[in-house]
């Protein structure tokens, strides 16, 4: 069994994590950890005007969240994958979880991009109408 988890290092993403650290032990499954990162275009056109790196700072913000995710990881007593894609998170899961062929996604019912969830729908919510396989949405105890 596979499971794959989306998560961008938010409150309600670590719930989800942690929620499918405790299914994958219990049920023996295969754990794919995946962090998506996603630059909005209109932000692209905004940096190519700043005399950065842009590689540079997409590293250092995979690095920050994967900082609150390791520890939450560490020592979890089954085989486990962590994985960087780009684009557009519900996307982009959902292609890997094909890719696959996982059993089970589990994701917050929330993430970082709130606000755009009140204008665009949620990842979770796009995730479970465009998921090939049943999808675990986790509700933080704090909503």
């Amino acid at each position: 069994m596979i499971i794959v988890v989306g998560a961008d290092g938010s409150d309600r993403s670590i719930v989800a994590l942690r929620r499918a650290i405790q299914f994958a032990d219990a049920w023996g499954a295969q754990l794919h950890v995946v962090h998506v990162m996603h630059i909005p275009s209109s932000l692209l056109g905004a940096l190519s005007q700043v005399p950065t790196d842009l590689a540079s700072l997409e590293q250092a913000q995979r690095q920050m969240v994967w900082n609150v995710i390791d520890p939450v990881i560490e020592g979890a007593p089954m085989d486990m994958e962590r994985v960087d894609l780009d684009g557009y998170p519900a996307d982009a899961i959902v292609e890997y979880a094909k890719k696959v062929k996982a059993d089970l996604i589990v994701v917050g019912s929330r993430g970082r991009g709130e606000l755009a969830a009140l204008v665009l729908g949620s990842t979770s919510h796009r995730i479970v109408h465009i998921s090939p396989c049943d999808v675990l949405v986790v509700k933080a105890p704090f909503e």
